[in-house]
């Protein structure tokens, strides 16, 4: 009974801090419209506060997963932790558009929280317990993400927009009270030196290539910066990788990550970022959009938050049974099931009306396949990867999903651009369905992938 409450305090507290980890990505974006008027500038200016999240967390995440193997994953835990506090309080005392900026990257570090939690937990857990520490930690990506734009609109309502930082502040406080009192200090299991060369390439080629991803579509992407950026990134990965394979202690070993299964899960993970962001931001798009669209439903930001909220629902109700699944059938049938639950659900989405429940159905049913398909992923990861490098494969993982969630954004703005209204920043119907068919489609990859690796390992 002393071992089932200890289980559970662990896993609760980890889940909580993933839930407030992934509540950054999401957050300040109903504000985006305001936030001109608020900081006194530039909307293309304003949309860095977003974007800044997006760089910090995509470079922290090796980053912090690489030292958690090195020098104990508490220790790293609260590291993030302490990153999300600094930013809050940065960005309450210092109201201007550089301090948000500074305040927003220091919380995008958070981010790496997840992967390092996930890897904690086969330190902390029996083996019996693992599963659904797994599978309810990965529905915290999609849990706090959801609940990020209900929130943020209710915050706003009430209080003036600077307590967006006192909450998540407090919350991080709060946090990294509960991680030092039940995570145990443990012990790292990976020897070496930092990787510095390694981690200054990537880190350079993740924010050139990112860039491409969240600016390209204002930009242009024929533009000479955006085509400066693209190449550059090819540069840099091309360096980084004969330097990690001289590395004895490497940031991201590309052996391990070139094994079938790791490669095949990783390209997944980007397949299936794509898919879900795809998922959040179409439904928005659709409650919110002017009825004169002739999809869109005209619904205000809280109401469209609400709405949201069964599929974040969704996600944390699906985790015990992604434990089931994944002790009974294994995790690449739990993943090829999960992403054909997530294929067919985009595609009925794509042929059906738009009305409200419909809508609504659809978001719920591919959050269900989602959550069976990132509670799949890491585990598939943590069993083909030795103990020393759980927390860095499953940063790996975590990073590449963010690119497919960069991915997702990218793609939905750029049919935006091609196909928008007459006088509306919204698609077109035809712009709108041809994104969640694209979706659909990554999904239906990412279950033959799934499908691929059942082979192999039989």
């Amino acid at each position: 009974m002393a071992e089932k409450s200890s289980s559970a305090r662990v896993i609760l507290v980890l889940c909580l801090c993933g839930t407030a980890a992934a509540l950054q990505q999401t957050i300040l974006v109903p504000l985006l419209p305001q936030l001109p008027r608020l900081l006194g500038t530039t909307a293309a200016n304003a949309s860095w506060l977003v974007t800044v999240t997006l760089l910090s967390g995509a470079v922290a995440t090796p980053v912090i997963t690489r030292l958690a193997d090195l020098h104990g994953k508490r220790r790293m835990l609260l590291t993030a932790l302490a990153a999300m506090m600094i930013g809050a309080v940065i960005g309450s005392v210092f109201p201007t558009l550089i301090g948000a900026i500074v305040a927003r990257a220091l919380q995008g570090m958070g981010l790496a929280l997840i992967p390092t939690a996930i890897a904690t937990l086969r330190d902390e857990l029996p083996p019996h317990r693992v599963s659904l520490g797994i599978s309810l930690m990965s529905a915290t990506m999609a849990i706090g993400a959801g609940l990020g734009m209900p929130l943020s609109g209710l915050i706003a309502s009430q209080l003036p927009w600077q307590a967006i930082f006192w909450v998540t502040g407090l919350t991080a406080a709060v946090m990294a009270v509960l991680v030092f009192t039940t995570v145990r200090p443990g012990r790292a299991y990976a020897r070496g030196s930092f990787d510095w060369p390694g981690t200054a390439l990537l880190s350079a080629a993740l924010v050139a290539g990112l860039l491409v991803l969240s600016k390209g579509p204002s930009w242009g992407f024929l533009t000479p910066t955006t085509l400066i950026l693209l190449v550059g990134t090819a540069v840099l990965l091309a360096i980084w990788i004969p330097v990690e394979l001289r590395r004895p202690s490497p940031l991201v070993d590309l052996r391990t990550a070139s094994r079938p299964a790791v490669l095949m899960a990783n390209t997944a993970s980007v397949l299936l970022g794509l898919a879900m962001m795809t998922n959040m931001l179409t439904t928005s798009l659709v409650l919110q959009a002017p009825r004169e669209s002739g999809y869109g439903l005209g619904l205000d930001l809280l109401t469209t938050g609400l709405w949201m909220a069964p599929t974040a629902i969704a996600f944390g109700a699906t985790a015990p049974v992604s434990s089931l699944m994944l002790n009974s059938i294994g995790a690449q049938t739990t993943l090829l099931i999960g992403a054909s639950v997530m294929a067919l659900g985009f595609w009925t989405r794509a042929l059906t009306g738009q009305q409200l429940w419909q809508v609504v159905l659809a978001s719920t049913v591919i959050g269900v396949g989602t959550s069976l398909t990132f509670a799949a992923m890491p585990a598939l990861v943590m069993a083909s990867v030795p103990l020393s490098e759980t927390a860095s494969a499953n940063g790996l993982n975590t990073l590449l999903r963010s690119v497919g969630t960069s991915c997702g954004s990218a793609l939905l703005a750029a049919f935006t651009t091609a196909t928008a209204l007459p006088g509306a920043a919204v698609p077109s119907r035809f712009g709108a369905e041809a994104v969640l068919v694209i979706a659909g489609c990554a999904a239906a990859l990412a279950a033959v992938l799934a499908f691929l690796m059942r082979r192999l390992r039989s």
